[in-house]
């Protein structure tokens, strides 16, 4: 039978051998999820709350057993995970307390005697799912589906099986029926015959844009929904009345955390030039103290990439760019004697024909985009085919609003980073996908939105 190893990104040492699933034992998880779905769907909100709130406790309970197997299998440090597990725990309990309202009827005059809309469950939903967030990209499909009645299979990314396989005992522990959520360890040709399936009803994918175009064509193909959470490329705009100090803090900690390997990371700085250089200093400034080492280790404060072939792909998008006439400031090479670490780097002089401009990095790299003016910033914001989020730093926050308003994106913040928050709705634009996951807007993506009329 086929099998991967996962390895962990610090050392290089293999960690696991997983087997992929035979076709039996797909079957059997896709007919108890069929079982399970009449089951949980027929269950009220309170009982399901008290259950997900349960799932929550038990994030907590096993915190250090979840961030040692996040560390192992893709390289997050330690602090980062914790905050990624109470961030998750966090969900469940928010979806616990909010599903009632936006599950309730919406009542909507018309010449009827009543007119009014329902939100069904709808049954299995796949979800595909990432490895940089391992937790937390499946809380935040996972917590609101299974408040709206549905059941879960999880197809989770090949280096982190052990990471799927602890949040399935952490339902199972909260008592959370069989068959109501699992997980599949298939390969991507596997994951598409599930999808065709006729028990998967919809399929939800956080990933890259080549994943998104072969998943969303099989969902399309089957006439399944599907919502589609892609890559990023997110501007940082920095105006030239902005807070220079907070503004740099900020860049830090949005492109270099998690080892920048983040969908919205800041990842090209937008700098008008009357700024530009002081920004660039300060930020080269306050990059060097980014300090690689053991994840585990509470002195380290940048991670290694999650796989050596990720920091090789990084390392030659880094080596184009500056044969096309960028210029390194910091870093850009290869960590010596780790197995896929990369420093925290910045390239300036970024421009148009670079992968530093054209393509995502998804990795500890900056790249420097410097514009005359408010005007220039927009339009070099706006050229990218990605459109997930982006950001813009004033101090006139009706000026920064109105940057922000004028970005092609799913979220603009204005003096703050990009982030996703369970209380507002998450996803892009352009080739960054379609759909929204969270608030109110999430739960509703894989529901029947039913009308009723009564005359």
């Amino acid at each position: 039978m086929a099998s991967y190893q996962t390895i962990n990104p610090f050392d290089g040492r293999a960690e696991r051998t997983v087997e992929l699933m035979s076709a039996a034992a797909v079957e059997q998880r896709l007919a108890a999820a069929e079982s399970a779905f009449p089951l949980w769907s027929a269950l009220t909100l309170e009982q399901r709350g008290g259950l997900l709130r349960k799932v929550a406790a038990g994030l907590r309970d096993r915190r250090d057993d979840i961030q040692r197997t996040m560390t192992r299998e893709m390289g997050k440090l330690r602090r980062e995970a914790l905050a990624e597990i109470e961030k998750s725990a966090a969900a469940c309990e928010y979806y616990a307390d909010h599903a009632a309202d936006y599950l309730k009827p919406q009542m909507i005059p018309t010449e009827a005697q009543r007119s009014y809309v329902i939100y069904q469950p709808i049954g299995c939903v796949l979800a595909v799912m990432p490895w940089n967030f391992p937790f937390w990209q499946v809380i935040r499909f996972l917590a609101p589906g299974l408040m709206a009645g549905n059941v879960a299979l999880l197809k989770h990314a090949s280096n982190v099986p052990g990471c799927a396989d602890l949040l399935r005992e952490v339902v199972a522990a909260a008592g959370i029926p069989e068959g109501v959520f699992d997980v599949l360890h298939i390969d991507n040709d596997q994951a598409a015959e599930v999808l065709r399936d006729r028990r998967v009803k919809a399929v939800t994918l956080t990933g890259s844009e080549r994943a998104g175009r072969s998943i969303a064509a099989n969902a399309g193909d089957q006439l399944k929904k599907c919502v589609m959470e892609l890559g990023g490329s997110d501007a940082f705009v920095v105006l030239d009345d902005a807070d220079l100090d907070l503004a740099v803090a900020a860049a830090v900690k949005s492109r270099f955390d998690n080892a920048g390997q983040t969908c919205i990371a800041a990842k090209r700085f937008v700098l008008v030039e009357s700024i530009a250089d002081a920004f660039v200093q300060r930020f080269v400034e306050a990059a060097k103290s980014r300090a690689y080492g053991d994840p585990q280790d509470e002195v380290t404060t940048l991670a290694p990439m999650a796989r050596a072939d990720l920091r090789d792909e990084l390392h030659r998008q880094v080596q184009e760019s500056i044969a096309k006439g960028a210029k390194a400031l910091l870093g850009c090479e290869p960590l010596a004697g780790s197995h896929a670490g990369y420093p925290a780097s910045i390239l300036d002089n970024v421009s148009a024909g670079m992968p530093a401009y054209d393509q995502e990095l998804f990795g500890p790299v900056a790249a420097i985009l410097r514009v005359k003016d408010e005007a220039e910033a927009v339009r070099v914001a706006n050229d990218t085919t990605f459109g997930l989020g982006g950001s813009v730093w004033s101090n006139d926050h009706v000026r920064g609003e109105r940057v922000a308003a004028q970005l092609q994106c799913g979220a603009a913040f204005v003096n703050s980073v990009v982030k996703s928050d369970a209380r507002l709705p998450f996803g892009g634009t352009k080739r960054s996908g379609f759909g929204r996951e969270l608030a109110e807007h999430g739960i509703h993506e894989f529901m029947n939105i039913k009308t009723i009329y009564v005359a």
